[in-house]
């Protein structure tokens, strides 16, 4: 809807930014308050300390920051160049039979929890045991985050004119010489945006996770959700701040290169 008054536009600026405030801001306000707080029973806090950050990283939450990178870096990867095979061969494949790119926007319909079960009880036993080792949780991430991976991939090749890679045929450029100097490079911005998508939504994913984790590989994600579930909100709080930064800045590193890549 257009809003062509002046009254109309500035109440629907103050509306939109009432709502941003309010359903984004607010939560992570009351979240760095409620870490840096000494004691918190009324309104406000009555202090402020650095304490509970202290007390976060005095236990395992240095072993959880590095399995969620750990994770989250080998998924998103394995996700990304699963994502561009797949691309590939279903734009090789007649149009009658590309229906089934859909299948693979599946994993975002399934809620986490089914995910998770689902790979619990399929990797538990069998040939394929992966009960209680890093690449049972490496498997559900790379479910989750792969239908996300698929679509940035997808956007980024729909968006690369058919003539380009004709005129390099043309020109004698074999399939592989065409994917390495030609596809590749104009590719690589939409790469590694969805190489950023992926990690953020794996660095916060808690729902498979914490059916499925086994030691040595807790997330922290997982390690927040204990802290807060056994009482300690302060210190849940400290951690969830430390993974906010930590994937901000991730990504927004990421989004430097892909922007700075589709510039040139």
């Amino acid at each position: 809807m257009l809003i062509w008054s002046r009254k109309g536009r500035a109440a629907a600026r103050a509306l939109a930014v009432t709502l941003f405030a309010g359903v984004f801001l607010l939560p992570l306000a009351v979240i760095l308050l409620s870490s840096l707080s000494k004691q918190w029973n009324g309104l406000l806090p009555t202090g402020f300390t650095f304490a509970h950050f202290v007390n976060a990283f005095r236990g395992a939450a240095w072993d959880s920051l590095f399995s969620s990178l750990m994770v989250g870096f080998c998924a998103s990867l394995l996700a990304l160049l699963c994502g561009m095979g797949r691309r590939w061969r279903c734009a090789s494949m007649a149009r009658r039979y590309r229906n089934i790119l859909a299948a693979f926007y599946l994993p975002s319909a399934i809620p986490s929890v089914s995910v998770g079960l689902g790979i619990l009880v399929a990797f538990s036993q069998g040939p394929l045991q992966m009960n209680g080792t890093f690449f049972i949780v490496l498997a559900a991430h790379f479910v989750l985050i792969s239908a996300f991976t698929f679509s940035n991939v997808t956007t980024g090749l729909a968006r690369i004119s058919a003539d380009i890679e004709n005129v390099a045929s043309s020109l004698g450029a074999s399939p592989w010489y065409r994917l390495r100097h030609v596809t590749l490079p104009l590719m690589t911005p939409w790469m590694i945006s969805a190489l950023a998508l992926s990690l953020s939504l794996s660095m916060g994913e808690l729902g498979a996770t914490v059916m499925i984790y086994p030691p040595g590989w807790t997330t922290l994600p997982v390690t927040i959700f204990s802290l807060t579930d056994r009482g300690n909100i302060a210190d849940g709080s400290a951690l969830t701040i430390v993974l906010v930064g930590v994937t901000l800045l991730l990504m927004m590193k990421l989004e430097r290169i892909a922007r700075r890549l589709s510039q040139r």
